[in-house]
Parts: C-alpha cells; sequence; structure tokens
C-alpha cells in the first residue's frame, strides 16, 4: 500500500485485553512490511520496574519517575521480556496507566516510533486512535465479548502450565475492563470514524481478512 505524500502510514489498533489485537497488529506489521509497537508493553515495562524496585505500584509519583526514565533510556528490546505478558502485570499496568502523567511521559515515544517509521507503523493499545495517534489513517477497534476473552486468556494460561480458573479469569478480566473503560469509550464515539471488528465468534484468519479488506478499501 503506497503512503500519502511519502508520509509514513499509521494503522492504530484499540481495544480491550485478550480481544485479539496483538496478534492482530503483529500479523499486519509482518504482512505489509510495517514497524510494530505494543504500547500496553511500555505499561506492562513501567510497571515491572516498579515491582522490581520493591515500591508501591498505586503510589502515582513513584509510576510517574518510573516513566520518565524509562522513557529516556528505553531499549525497545526490552519489551519482548516474557516476564510481560504475566497477568500479574497486566494487571499492575492497568493501574499504572490510570495515572495521566505516566501516560503523558509515554506519549512522545510513541508518536515519534509512527513518525519515524519508513513505511508505516502499526500501533496497538488501548487510546493510540484517540490520544496518541488521532490523524492516523486507519483506526482499528478490536473486541469480543469479555465471556470470550477471558475463554481465550484462561486456554493461553494453562498452554504456558499456569494453573488459574475461568471464573478468576474472568473475574479479573471484568476488573481490568472496569479500569480501562474511562479510555476505552471514546473509540466508540462517532467522530473518531473507527472500524469495529468483534472478533467473539471469529478465527484469527478471518479477522486478518476483515482488517486487510478495511486498510485496502481505505479512502
Amino acid at each position: 500500500m503506497m503512503n500519502d505524500n511519502q508520509k509514513p502510514i499509521i494503522i492504530a489498533i484499540d481495544g480491550p485485553a485478550a480481544s485479539g489485537k496483538g496478534s492482530l497488529a503483529k500479523k499486519l506489521a509482518k504482512e505489509l512490511n510495517y514497524d510494530f509497537l505494543d504500547t500496553g508493553a511500555l505499561y506492562r515495562r513501567v510497571a515491572l520496574n516498579i515491582l522490581d524496585n520493591g515500591d508501591d505500584i498505586n503510589d502515582e509519583s513513584i509510576a510517574v519517575r518510573a516513566s520518565l526514565d524509562f522513557n529516556e533510556n528505553l531499549d525497545v528490546k526490552t519489551l519482548e521480556d516474557e516476564r510481560l505478558r504475566s497477568d500479574t502485570i497486566g494487571s499492575a499496568a492497568s493501574v499504572v496507566a490510570q495515572f495521566g502523567k505516566v501516560r503523558q511521559a509515554l506519549i512522545d515515544f510513541q508518536r515519534n516510533f509512527g513518525a519515524k517509521a519508513s513505511l508505516g507503523a502499526v500501533l496497538d493499545g488501548r487510546d493510540i486512535g484517540t490520544v496518541i495517534c488521532p490523524n492516523a489513517q486507519i483506526k482499528l477497534f478490536i473486541t469480543a465479548t469479555a465471556e470470550k476473552r477471558a475463554k481465550r486468556r484462561h486456554k493461553e494460561l494453562q498452554s504456558r502450565g499456569i494453573n488459574a480458573t475461568y471464573g478468576d479469569v474472568l473475574a479479573e478480566m471484568q476488573e481490568r475492563d472496569e479500569r480501562d473503560s474511562v479510555r476505552l469509550n471514546p473509540h466508540l464515539e462517532p467522530d473518531h470514524q473507527v472500524n469495529i471488528i468483534d472478533t467473539s465468534d471469529m478465527t484469527p484468519n478471518e479477522v486478518m481478512n476483515v482488517a486487510l479488506d478495511i486498510i485496502n478499501n481505505r479512502s
């Protein structure tokens, strides 16, 4: 896909936890030869740093200092740390992401990542299309019912040998949804012109095909 006026194409992918947005974003980036950034991993990295230091994840001043330091000394490769994938870190990241000053500290990096891409960039997270890249050429909102997302996460945890009940996973999913609702709701407002893909009853390949159709048929 050709870019407009030699500017990199930005694809913003938003959605709740376990909706499939991360898997889709990676596949799209590979298919289109675009750069990829899991912006949620930024918050997970900040949360992990706080916990590694034995600090309080609910202390906003600590979270802000950690994010400012992280923003200045970021090595993107650290976002591939497997520890970031745990539900414990995911929940902690959801806590620090509520702090406005933490989000502000990481905004510039996210915006610069897309602006510096050679062809284009795929960014996935929770406020990419509304806050980070409001002028992104393509915005996708990937969602699914809480029950479907909990079932997927439960299956993933079992495959990794982590003992967890479906009920516990669903309860934690609903708790995270409540925390994230303030950040996710604006995506559903008409002025953001978001393309909503409900993956509840779709296979990954079907989701990919729908996303590619949207991208290829964009005006």
